[in-house]
């Protein structure tokens, strides 16, 4: 999986980023994970044909609590909220995956948290 890592965050910051993106309502299912919409005019073609039944689109952030030193793991990969499988889900462009990292590095900017 190609993933962009922050790493070595201290304990405050790291859970004043989950209270943050819990306060965005970003949070998935699964324990530790949010999901992290795309906008709609990044999407690929086929993504954008695909929106209605398979969409919307993600990119999930996985958070690391862990003693060696906590992290953000931004999988960079394009997720669709209605199906697991399907040609639409795949590794995002290059546009995509700037526009996300950009996103990200920004939100933790805007916490005021040095990285």
């Amino acid at each position: 999986m190609r993933t962009y890592v922050i790493e070595d965050l201290y304990d405050a910051d790291y859970e004043r980023i989950l209270k943050t993106l819990d306060e965005l309502n970003l949070r998935s299912q699964i324990e530790g994970m949010y999901y992290l919409p795309l906008p709609v005019d990044l999407l690929q073609p086929e993504q954008r044909d695909h929106l209605n039944q398979c969409g919307p689109y993600f990119m999930a952030l996985e958070t690391v609590c862990h003693p060696a030193g906590n992290q953000l793991r931004l999988e960079l990969l394009v997720r669709a909220r209605s199906k697991l499988r399907c040609s639409c889900v795949c590794y995002a462009t290059a546009s995509q995956r700037k526009h996300m990292i950009e996103y990200l590095d920004q939100f933790i900017e805007e916490l005021e948290i040095a990285v």
